[in-house]
């Protein structure tokens, strides 16, 4: 059986969860990415080592391509270890 994709409607708010391990640099990259944007970004929690930080940055999307946009130009930074 065939599992059906969620259908999304747009606009649509967004959430992204980033994980780094330089928080200054995560926060940059966000600010680069979203320039003007409106979004908010908090911080989530640091990994029991302390070696990873992760946040969550939510945005209003009006697209699937301004979506997957925000996502890739975030996941190409070298800053930034996984998002999802």
């Amino acid at each position: 059986m065939q599992e059906k994709k969620a259908e999304i409607t747009y606009p649509t708010k967004w959430k992204y969860t980033i994980i780094g391990r330089d928080k200054s640099k995560i926060e940059d990259v966000v600010k680069e990415v979203m320039k003007d944007k409106k979004h908010t970004c908090t911080f989530s929690k640091t990994s029991k080592n302390g070696k990873f930080h992760s946040y969550n940055l939510e945005c209003n999307v009006d697209s699937k391509e301004e979506r997957d946009r925000i996502y890739k130009e975030i996941n190409d930074s070298k800053d930034i270890d996984y998002l999802f």
